[in-house]
């Protein structure tokens, strides 16, 4: 354990009261009314408002008619439009009782016009939910790669955070359901129908309708660990290779160890900004999934 003079090689991957800058600068976040501020409460909120700001601005311009020019603003609209035409229309599809016009206009996999995110033809009927899955992606992409700027930190590295997301997403599912089936029929759903006999059912029904309820609550807890557990170790295995350095600075190898950590750092760091990418699209595809479950039980 780092004596307490020592540099915390571990920054990346703790939250703290205060941001540590270079030259063992520390700046100290208010506490508010009881509440202490973090640097994760401060990021997530940059976060937000990052995202805030270029989705008001990507749709004046698209209000305006047309799609938006330039490659900044097409960046941020391909994506939104590969989420909604390559995630949630084919993931959650159309529902039974969709009216028949839904069906005709979009197929099977539920691909209909693949123009700009605000054009006329969002009707499909899974384009309610995208709102949601369009806050979770961009916002979990964004609170990752934060973690790629010096003194700041992945707020997607604290299991807290990641917890916090988990249990929205819940909320989200269990309203998109119950909207859908009815406050029973989304609970009774949980069970799928079985053919037995009526002594049977009275026996299996139960058991299987608590295996099931215990299997969506572990479900969406993975969406936190998941998420959690590969931002932490991309910084953790950043901090160790910078740990290397130190460990070995009144050693003949550190000239060999220095060059090595370095390459190593940049390799992993090079691979964490995939990493971020990757999170942030798996934590959209398992919350559109659950969502698709909900809303289609059987």
């Amino acid at each position: 354990m780092a004596a307490p003079h020592e540099p915390d090689l571990f920054e990346h991957v703790r939250d703290h009261p205060s941001f540590h800058l270079p030259g063992e600068i520390h700046l100290r976040l208010p506490n508010i009314l009881g509440l202490q501020l973090t640097k994760y409460m401060v990021l997530q909120l940059v976060a937000g408002f990052f995202v805030l700001l270029v989705f008001r601005g990507l749709a004046r311009r698209i209000a305006r008619g047309g799609p938006p020019e330039g490659p900044w603003w097409n960046f941020w609209e391909m994506t939104a439009v590969y989420l909604r035409d390559n995630v949630v229309r084919p993931t959650i599809g159309v529902p039974h009782d969709a009216h028949g016009q839904d069906e005709h206009a979009h197929d099977a996999h539920g691909h209909g016009d693949t123009t700009h995110a605000g054009s006329a033809s969002a009707g499909h009927p899974a384009d309610r939910f995208l709102p949601y899955i369009w806050t979770c992606f961009f916002y979990v992409l964004i609170c990752n790669l934060l973690g790629a700027f010096p003194w700041l930190g992945s707020p997607t590295a604290e299991i807290n955070v990641t917890g916090a997301l988990a249990v929205v997403t819940v909320i989200a599912v269990m309203f998109y359901g119950m909207q859908r089936s009815g406050v029973a029929g989304f609970w009774l759903s949980l069970a799928p129908p079985m053919d037995l006999s009526p002594i049977m059912k009275a026996i299996m029904v139960p058991v299987i309708w608590f295996i099931e309820l215990f299997g969506f609550v572990i479900k969406h807890g993975v969406l936190a660990v998941r998420l959690f557990a590969n931002m932490m170790g991309g910084h953790t295995v950043i901090a160790v290779l910078l740990l290397y350095i130190a460990t070995t600075a009144t050693s003949a190898i550190w000239w060999v160890v220095v060059p090595s950590s370095i390459f190593g750092q940049i390799f992993v760091g090079t691979l964490e900004l995939l990493v971020a990418f990757i999170q942030a699209y798996i934590f959209a595809f398992l919350a559109t999934l659950f969502i698709g479950m909900a809303v289609n039980p059987h």
